[in-house]
């Protein structure tokens, strides 16, 4: 899967936030220093061509909406990350986050604790 930019990922996140959306809402949907109304529309298009995103006829504008879920997106773009940067080892990685961030045995003992608890949940739900 192709990876966003940060000015895609931006109004992919808005987009995923609004499930569908006009340029317009889009634009509407950022918070401080708004981009032009053309350059969104211009995102849109480049995302609708990687296949992130579609779009259907609304009166005389377009509604677009995501072809993939946040989940999914996040989920590819963290299997990249641990295989590329961490040889797809998932301790490499946790123990590479925890001495970046200086946690202590607590915080990995929580950490431990809220996968355990995820799991737990997912299972249940199968």
């Amino acid at each position: 899967m192709k990876s966003l930019t940060k000015a895609e990922e931006q109004v992919m996140q808005i987009l995923w936030d609004l499930k569908e959306a006009t340029v317009k809402e889009v634009v509407d949907g950022f918070e401080e220093s708004r981009p032009a109304y053309t350059t969104v529309a211009t995102v849109l298009k480049v995302l609708e061509k990687k296949g992130f995103v579609d779009h259907k006829p609304m009166g005389n504008t377009y509604q677009f909406y995501a072809t993939l879920s946040k989940k999914e997106y996040t989920r590819d773009q963290f299997i990249s990350l641990l295989t590329n940067y961490f040889g797809g080892s998932f301790p490499k990685m946790a123990t590479f986050f925890a001495k970046e961030n200086n946690l202590d045995i607590s915080e990995l003992e929580a950490m431990i604790k809220m996968a355990e608890d995820e799991l737990n949940k997912d299972k249940s739900h199968e």
